[in-house]
């Protein structure tokens, strides 16, 4: 009896090895792609230092996306580069900073984060109306410009029964506007004379998803990485009470129409991202002294390598064709809010003596 149940077990064992396998090829198959582009864009950032490694691996993973079509085996490995890996590097960038500093500037950064949170939302109403973008998706817009991209979209299209193709277009809708920013914003700056803790802002607050925040600080400075980072994610918190009223509306819209229907309530903890725990986890780390003054330059530089292969992963993992079956409205709509919301980022921080 012992002998076959050692002989499953050993059975078990080796099936489970073999499905590995495949996944495991993928995996190293698509980390060795966003790697290669990683390392070409460093190289040409010792000649083109005004964009960065981080900006350049975007634009050179779009270029090598639109150029050949990638083996569907490497998807998974650049799915993880792009997310995972991005992830872990905002973690290490934590270990980094002291609690403190993460409280001040979240703190400090509050009313820029509400003012530019109002505009985008209000924005996409009114403007939405204006050029006549479906309610579902003129939301889905609204929402990822003005809190986190691709991430709130995501949170909210249950919420409002978004349908896959609207998901689609208000995803590539923000995507475009990301590069947009990761290009321009650090000229930009350098033409502003924003300090590096007003770009890190302006960055945190203007600029949609994580990735292209990430990129367009470290471009500017690792001082304003630092800070954009730290904005961003206290701006990405934002979606749990805007993810928990629009759920709220729904439940009440539905009621009047029909008094039987089930209506589910968006808990707040399957918004709050994962990496957000422990990227606070890490900085309580630091700030208790656990990790030693000589650690934290590796660290930092770890965390931009990182960076880099992550933003490689972005820009490989990018759908230029569905980008361009976007339409004008959504992406005017998309154009609008984005400049508003820059806009009104500057003006606060002016107003707030943060530039």
């Amino acid at each position: 009896m012992i002998v076959v149940t050692k002989q499953r077990a050993a059975a078990a064992i080796s099936a489970r090895l073999r499905r590995l396998g495949p996944r495991l090829r993928s995996l190293v198959l698509g980390l060795a792609w966003t790697s290669s582009v990683a390392l070409a864009a460093w190289l040409l950032a010792h000649v083109v230092p005004l964009l960065g490694a981080p900006v350049l691996a975007i634009l050179i993973g779009m270029a090598v996306a639109l150029a050949r079509r990638l083996p569907a085996a490497a998807a998974p490995g650049i799915a993880f580069s792009a997310s995972t890996l991005l992830q872990l590097a905002i973690v290490l960038l934590g270990t980094t900073l002291g609690l403190g500093q993460i409280l001040r500037v979240g703190g400090k950064s509050l009313p820029v984060m509400l003012g530019t949170l109002a505009v985008a939302l209000v924005g996409a109403v009114v403007l939405g109306r204006l050029l006549a973008v479906a309610p579902r998706l003129r939301t889905l817009i609204g929402v990822g410009t003005g809190i986190c991209g691709a991430s709130a979209i995501a949170a909210v299209s249950g919420i409002v029964e978004a349908s896959g193709t609207e998901i689609a277009y208000a995803i590539s809708t923000i995507f475009v506007f990301n590069i947009v920013a990761v290009v321009l914003f650090p000229p930009l700056g350098h033409l502003l004379h924003l300090s590096q803790h007003g770009f890190g802002l302006w960055a945190g607050t203007a600029v949609n998803d994580t990735s292209s925040v990430v990129a367009a600080a470290y471009a500017y400075g690792h001082t304003a990485g630092s800070q954009a980072v730290v904005v961003k994610l206290t701006r990405t918190t934002l979606i749990v009470p805007i993810a928990l009223a629009l759920s709220v509306w729904r439940v009440r819209r539905v009621a009047r129409a029909d008094p039987s229907a089930a209506n589910p309530v968006v808990r707040p903890r399957r918004l709050v991202p994962r990496f957000l725990v422990w990227f606070v986890l890490a900085a309580v780390l630091n700030t208790a002294g656990l990790i030693g003054a000589g650690a934290r330059r590796p660290l930092s530089d770890a965390a931009v390598a990182l960076i880099t292969v992550a933003l490689a992963g972005v820009g490989l993992a990018s759908d230029l064709g569905r980008m361009r079956r976007t339409g004008i409205r959504p992406l005017l709509l998309g154009a609008l809010l984005w400049v508003s919301v820059a806009s009104v980022s500057l003006l606060l921080q002016a107003v707030t003596n943060q530039l």
